[in-house]
Formats: C-alpha cells, structure tokens, sequence
C-alpha cells in the first residue's frame, strides 16, 4: 500500500484480492448481510430466471472495495462511499480491488483525498466502479 498523503495523482495507492467467491461465501453473506434473494444460492431458482448459475450479491463486491478503503485509512477518516454495479459476478470469481488517488483537497477544515475505486475479476471484467473520499491525518 502508497501513503495517500505522498503518492501522485493518478497513482494507484492499494490493491487487494479476495478468496475466490463459493456457494458457502454466497451462503454466508446471505446471512450477515439479510439479503436472502435466492438467485444469489438457489440454482434452480436462478436457473428459472435464465442464469447459468446463482451469482454473487453486488454488494459483496462493494464490501471487497470497502475493506480496500479501510486498510488504506481508519474508517473513521471516511466521509463518502459510493459505487455503481457494472457487470454480474459469477460464482469462483477472484475479485481484485484497487484505489487510485484522483486528488487530494481541503474541504470542511481538514485535508482529504478522493479515491477511485474498481473491482475486477480474474478476466479483468470490471463489476464495480467506484469513489471514496477519506480524511488524511496531520
């Protein structure tokens, strides 16, 4: 991981890849995350609605990009999150995140830097595209 509050505009700041996404990852978010909609772990229910297969929840991913950012700042520094979903994640998809430094600016009387964020699979296929903007320390 780059220091945030040294690196270069356009400089890619951090990465992570998560585990490959499995029917027990799929099961498991269903849990924690209260998303039960079962074209994320029913085959047949996904299959009725024209899928190959169940397929990760979006906002799986979205966590993926959310454990970047925290890695990269406190979540504490956090002011501002947000993504839009590109593209379906299929299951044994190995997610990649990465943060580049768009700017950093004072805003509200401390100094913060504006991130974009992308999760790509194994194939390079980008399934979210995203910003951040965290509060850099003194």
């Amino acid at each position: 991981m780059k220091d945030i509050r040294t690196a270069m505009e356009g400089e890619t700041v951090g990465s992570i890849v998560a585990d490959p996404i499995t029917r027990h990852v799929l099961a498991l978010y269903c849990g924690a995350s209260g998303d039960h909609n079962p074209i994320h772990v029913d085959i047949d229910f996904a299959k009725a609605a024209g899928m190959p297969d169940v397929f990760a929840h979006g906002m799986l991913s979205m966590a993926f990009l959310g454990r970047l950012v925290t890695v990269l700042a406190p979540q504490s520094a956090l002011r501002s999150f947000g993504t839009r979903f590109a593209s379906i994640t299929a299951l044994g998809s190995e997610i990649t995140c990465t943060a580049k430094l768009l700017s950093r600016f004072e805003e509200a009387g401390e100094s913060r830097a504006r991130l974009e964020l992308i999760a790509t699979d194994q194939n390079k296929d980008i399934k979210l595209l995203g910003e951040a903007v965290v509060a850099l320390p003194n």
